[in-house]
């Protein structure tokens, strides 16, 4: 499916004080520019738009770079070098530039709205949904309900489906590799069902252990729980092989996608998930969005997880009558400007060759790994071989926090901690680390400043080096 190119269409907002908006006159003394358009515009075919948008890029990190204003600041007198794309990836000015024009022009409730702009704001945030079915490759946009981030589609499958299908005695099997929402919501449905959360051991290179996985398979087996992707070591797993071995036991699979497609195509048709969940702020677009898909018969059958309205068809107090998928699972005003900046991420994303994307970056990690390498006393967590661009490490010596702090005064942002991944950690000995994760905007150069800052806390006198919290 092509995901049409709706707010690629919207004019920059540099000068937004000199924009015209109806009903706001312009400033004095700063020149108007076109005005905004209507969400009908920006709907518009893009072969009749009035607003032609421009021809689709070649990849390059450099032209990846020129359209984020953040990566040109400054950080404690040093170039902003962004290196903890895992944790949340910058916003390009196409995204930032939406957010602005749906405030501007169209900003209304939806669904249930009469007027004009009620029907402009439904029409994108339904574009939207359409544009995640088409990135994901599902069948329909009826396939996909808007939530929060990741967690809260784990917590919906959970809580919806889950309470429905788990009892005392069912398995539910997670790697030791997942992301803390890919556990927890297991273990708090696990202690009210009776059933078990049990644990897919990882092998020491950092891959899921598949003969053990195998080997813990079982007609008890109700739910496979995995990562398209790991957040701390990089792991990509096989995942459309694991889960076609859990649906001969007739076992469900739910994908947490949220590391994953920001660096690799993503298909779930291909794959046969039963559920996939990804958040936005990981894909370049706004926070406090993201997306779950789950199969049609599937999410047919997923009762509602919260009440309110939108999800609702008639309601009386002896009977209350739902909306139909995906409504049924979307309480209350959803996240609507979150929408149309994912919208525009997607539009923005999809406009690269993903294929060229994801061999730059497997470039990217094999020169990272290579030059990290040289610094004395620095160890890598994971070697699995098939990894996205993500370089979680201890350096011998230092405290994780003091390597991220020391790292900051040169203007290089990576994070430390556990990551949200404890399990994983406790695997190779250890309870913090420091992690650099790349993205399709980073360079080799940027890369060449963190070993250079990292060789410089290696040799710097011990006094002058930050103090371990």
């Amino acid at each position: 499916m092509t995901i049409p190119d709706l707010t690629g269409q919207l004019p920059g907002l540099p000068e937004a004080s000199g924009r015209t908006v109806p009903g706001v006159p312009p400033t004095p003394g700063v020149p108007a520019t076109p005005p905004v358009p209507s969400a009908r515009e920006l709907l518009a075919d893009p072969a009749t738009a009035a607003l032609p948008g421009p021809q689709p890029p070649a990849y390059s990190p450099e032209s990846a770079r020129k359209d984020f204003p953040i990566l040109h600041r400054t950080v404690n007198g040093h170039p902003l070098v962004w290196l903890d794309n895992g944790a949340t990836t910058q916003k390009p000015r196409q995204v930032i530039e939406a957010l602005g024009a749906y405030y501007s022009a169209a900003n209304s409730n939806i669904h249930r709205g009469a007027h004009t702009m009620a029907r402009e704001a439904t029409e994108l945030y339904e574009a939207a949904r359409a544009a995640v079915a088409g990135f994901l490759g599902a069948g329909s946009p009826d396939d996909i309900v808007f939530v929060r981030g990741t967690t809260e589609a784990i917590n919906l499958v959970a809580q919806s489906w889950g309470r429905a299908n788990l009892g005392p005695g069912d398995d539910i099997l997670v790697p030791v590799l997942e992301h803390h929402s890919d556990i927890v919501p297991w273990q708090l449905l696990a202690k009210e069902t009776r059933a078990r959360v049990v644990p897919i051991p990882l092998t020491p290179d950092g891959e899921i252990d598949q003969d053990a996985y195998a080997d813990l398979l079982s007609y008890r087996t109700q739910l496979v729980a995995i990562s398209h992707a790991s957040n701390v070591l990089g792991t990509v797993p096989p995942v459309k092989e694991m889960t076609a071995l859990a649906h001969r036991y007739g076992a469900k699979v739910l994908v947490d996608g949220a590391q994953a497609v920001a660096h690799f195509p993503v298909d779930v048709t291909d794959l046969d998930a039963d559920f996939y969940a990804f958040s936005g702020h990981k894909l370049f677009a706004p926070t406090g969005i993201g997306a779950l898909y789950a199969k049609p018969e599937i999410l047919q059958a997923m009762n509602p997880w919260q009440g309110g309205g939108n999800m609702i068809e008639s309601v009386e107090f002896g009977r209350t009558t739902f909306a139909p998928v995906p409504h049924r699972l979307e309480a209350g005003t959803g996240h609507i400007s979150g929408a149309v900046g994912l919208l525009a991420a997607l539009n923005w994303f999809t406009s690269f060759d993903r294929d060229a994307v994801a061999a730059y970056e497997d470039a990217l990690l094999a020169y990272a790994t290579q030059a990290m390498s040289a610094v004395p006393g620095l160890d890598v967590l994971g070697s699995a071989p098939d990894r996205i661009a993500v370089l979680t490490f201890t350096l011998a010596g230092h405290d994780p926090a003091a390597v991220a702090d020391w790292l900051d005064r040169d203007g290089i942002a990576i994070r430390a901690g556990h990551h949200c991944a404890q399990p994983a950690l406790a695997h190779y000995g250890v309870e913090s680390a420091a992690r650099a994760s790349l993205a399709l905007y980073n360079t080799s150069e940027e890369v060449d400043q963190l070993v250079a800052s990292l060789r410089r806390l290696q040799d710097a006198p011990q006094a002058q080096q930050p103090p371990a919290p």
